[in-house]
């Protein structure tokens, strides 16, 4: 780990053997904490080529539980749509907002999230409160996506391995220091969507995200940046910098209750707009909307016909369906 991190200080991208190394380092309990946060430290400083992200993705889903999921067994095109976190805003749960507008309009979203790392309330955080059951068992998520055009994969049950990195991660979340993890999220869902919308909290992270997903072979993919008050970035489709203040989000219930409220069309304004833009993003990657403007106006239906409430009830009540 010691001839890596002086590597990285050097300036010099790390090869595919080294990420390799790397891995099994982060991942092992006999290597000191203080050395992996270094490590991750380091690589950030640098800044993390396209190549090192896909060897970093490659690496981990080896060790990822497959879900096993056929594409060709669901009612319709496979999405995921996941930002990086890292902005610092602490919105609402934008992209988990969407995911319910998304799969009323005919896509499959299989949505991969996790707990909060770098903000007040991650996905999972959010669906558990709302009642939705997050633990699913492979054959449960496939279900899940076949009854309901719907499922969240929990980054937690299908990657094992990061259990070894949780609390360095948490660690260096509380001081701000963004690592590779940030960027590896939207990337490493087990259930393989060929098609992805994913927002970056950096603008430059475009292009090294645009190059990671060729390589990895995703049939169709957007990423997104936005730009908020005096030109801070996030990690979602912006409709306005004026309007940041009213997306804030808040704690796992505050967020639930957003969501709710978004979804049976009892909160307008900011938060549902940026519901719909995003949520329209997701219809142009899925190939159900031609453009940004048929996919506004279709996210705009889904809402006011409640079938993205519906989606929300759905999932709701599949635990009592798949007990």
């Amino acid at each position: 780990m010691k001839s890596l991190i002086e590597k990285l200080r050097n300036g010099i991208d790390l090869g595919g053997t080294d990420v390799d190394l790397a891995v099994a380092q982060l991942l092992s309990d006999q290597v000191d904490d203080e050395l992996k946060a270094e490590f991750l430290t380091v690589l950030h400083k640098k800044g993390e080529s396209a190549e090192e992200i896909v060897a970093f993705v490659k690496q981990l889903m080896k060790r990822a539980v497959d879900p096993m999921i056929d594409p060709a067994q669901l009612p319709g095109p496979m999405i995921d749509i996941c930002g990086t976190g890292g902005d610092g805003f602490d919105f609402f749960n934008v992209s988990t907002t969407a995911m319910f507008v998304v799969a009323a309009g005919g896509a499959v979203v299989a949505k991969h999230g996790n707990r909060r790392v770098t903000s007040s309330c991650g996905s999972a955080d959010v669906l558990e409160q709302l009642g939705v059951e997050i633990d699913l068992m492979p054959e449960q998520l496939n279900e899940s996506l076949k009854r309901h055009g719907l499922g969240f994969v929990f980054a937690r049950k299908y990657h094992p391995a990061f259990r070894a990195l949780a609390e360095m991660r948490e660690r260096l979340a509380r001081k701000n220091q963004r690592t590779v993890f940030n960027l590896l999220g939207p990337l490493l869902n087990p259930a393989r969507p060929s098609r992805q919308l994913i927002g970056v909290y950096d603008p430059q992270l475009t292009g090294t995200f645009a190059e990671a997903l060729r390589q990895l072979e995703r049939e169709h993919a957007w990423v997104v940046h936005g730009l908020g008050d005096n030109g801070a970035g996030m990690d979602d489709i912006s409709i306005s910098g004026a309007t940041v203040t009213e997306l804030q989000g808040g704690d796992a219930k505050q967020n639930a209750q957003t969501i709710e409220g978004i979804l049976s069309g009892t909160v307008t304004g900011a938060k549902r707009d940026m519901t719909i833009v995003n949520a329209a993003g997701g219809f142009v990657v899925a190939g159900q909307a031609k453009d940004l403007k048929e996919g506004i106006d279709l996210a705009r239906e889904e809402l006011d016909s409640g079938r993205a409430l519906e989606k929300l009830r759905a999932l709701q009540n599949f635990k009592s369906e798949s007990a």
